[in-house]
Formats: structure tokens, sequence, C-alpha cells
């Protein structure tokens, strides 16, 4: 028998759905709010002098590069989540954080490495220490080239979210999930969701450009 289409399930669950976009959008938010800092402490890490501070930066920056996502979210709540009783929404938001720090660590490296070596040079030359030369000179400077890249790991960040219904987090997947596995209504349930998930991408993309052209503009 021919599949027929009810788009009920959609309009009758409104509310359902943008629930899940709005836990979708704070568990995302929370985790930049804290991979920045993780992003921004390893990204300095990874080119310090010392060998030692590097090492490990580059160590946690390799490894969580080189795990998958899915891996680090089971692996947390079910390790250390047993430990430190996280539960199932700040224990993927510890792992989402973790995870794109290592990601944003680079872009801070790559920022921060970008900025000429003599503004350093002539920092040191008045009498700054290394860290009041970097807190002061190098990373407001190193920042400005990383809002971008910064703003599209978000977006980023938004998509892996969805993983997080694999530990029961009540994101947009999971209850999509649950009302599917009720309502059997797959293909509309998912098509709306893929929608839904564009729909944030692409309204941050948008903002994303006219922030990048406003940013540019006022360079000059």
């Amino acid at each position: 028998m021919r599949y027929q289409p009810d788009w009920s399930v959609i309009t009758n669950n409104l509310d359902i759905f943008f629930k899940g976009m709005y836990l979708t959008l704070e568990i995302s938010a929370l985790s930049l709010l804290f991979a920045i800092p993780i992003g921004i402490l390893f990204g300095v890490g990874r080119i310090s002098k010392n060998p030692i501070i590097r090492f490990i930066s580059s160590v946690y920056v390799e490894v969580m590069r080189g795990v998958p996502l899915l891996v680090i979210l089971i692996w947390i709540h079910l390790v250390l989540g047993q430990f430190l009783k996280l539960g199932a929404f700040w224990g993927s938001i510890v792992s989402l954080a973790i995870f794109s720090g290592s990601f944003i660590a680079e872009i801070v490296r790559g920022g921060i490495q970008s900025v000429p070596k003599g503004q350093m040079e002539a920092a040191r030359s008045s009498g700054m220490s290394n860290f009041q030369a970097m807190r002061l000179i190098i990373l407001p400077q190193a920042f400005r080239k990383t809002l971008p890249p910064m703003a599209s790991q978000f977006i980023i960040l938004i998509k892996d979210s969805s993983l997080v219904s694999t530990i029961s987090a009540v994101d947009l997947t999971l209850k999509a999930t649950n009302l599917a596995a009720i309502s059997y209504r797959y293909i509309e349930i998912w098509t709306f969701v893929a929608l839904l998930y564009f729909a944030m991408t692409f309204t941050l993309s948008l903002i994303i450009r006219q922030f990048e052209k406003h940013w540019l503009k006022s360079e000059y």
C-alpha cells in the first residue's frame, strides 16, 4: 500500500519540536561558553616555550581531534558521569566543550601566530612580561582574527549536538526519536527535524556573514 503522509503529527506537536530546538541551542551555547576558555588555554599552551606545557597541550588537541565525538560522549557519560554525577545534560555539555575546545585551540593558535612577531618583541622591550604581552597585546589582536572561525565553530557545534541523544540528553533529536517511535511518522518527523536544524544553522550563517562584513569595514 502506498505511503500516505500525515503532517498533522508536526502541527499537533510543534511545542515539542520548539522545546527541543531551545534545548539544542542551550546545550550548544553552554558548551561553546566552556569550550572558548579551554581552547584559549590550550591554544596558548601549544605555542608555549615550556616544553611540558606544549607537550600536554599538543596531546590534548591531537587526542580530542582524533577520537570521534560519539566515543567521547559515551566515555564521559559512563566513566566521569559515575564519579561526578553529571547527568545527561551536563555530561553532554562537558563532552562537547572538551571536544570543541580542541578545535578552538587550533583556531586560537593560528590567530596568535598570525600576529607579527614584532608585536611581542615591542611589548617585551617596553618592560612587559610574556604573560602581560600575551594578555594585553597579542591576544586582543588574535581575537579579532579568530572571531569568524569561532562563530563557524558554533554552527558545527549545533550539528554535533545531535549526538547527545545517544546518552539520553533531551535535545531536538531525542524528542524527535521518541515522537517517531510513538507515531510511526518517521518521514514527516525527520524531514521537519532536518528543516529545523537547517533553519538554525542557516540563520546563524547569515548573522555571521553580516558580522564579518561589519567587522571588515571597521578594520579600514
